[in-house]
């Protein structure tokens, strides 16, 4: 994206996605902001779900959320929405990785 969209970007993240997210469960583990160049930054968000499914449940419900769904429409009127077509007209990639490794394996249980 372009640097100069990052600080709009994160605000919109931080003030009304994020949110939103979390209200339906869903569980960022990081966000990171890189530099590539003086003119174009990528931001990468990593997010756990139990399971595929509940990934699709929660995008369902935050769909559904109309004051959501206003909130970011009003959002978009503020940036200018042909501003952020043209800062966001790089590819957005979305994947899917699993684990592979038990989660409650790694997790530190107290010696009795």
């Amino acid at each position: 994206m372009d640097s100069s969209f990052v600080e709009e970007f994160n605000a919109l993240f931080n003030d009304i996605l994020l949110p939103s997210q979390l209200k339906y469960g869903a569980r960022l583990i990081g966000r990171w902001h890189l530099e590539v160049n003086e003119n174009t930054s990528e931001i990468f968000a990593l997010w756990e779900y139990d399971s595929f499914e509940q990934y699709e449940e929660i995008e369902i419900k935050i769909k559904a959320d109309e004051e959501h769904v206003q909130r970011v429409q009003e959002r978009f009127d503020q940036i200018g929405r042909e501003r952020f077509k043209e800062v966001l007209k790089q590819e957005i990639k979305q994947e899917f990785i699993t684990p592979t490794v038990d989660r409650d394996k790694t997790i530190l249980k107290p010696i009795v």
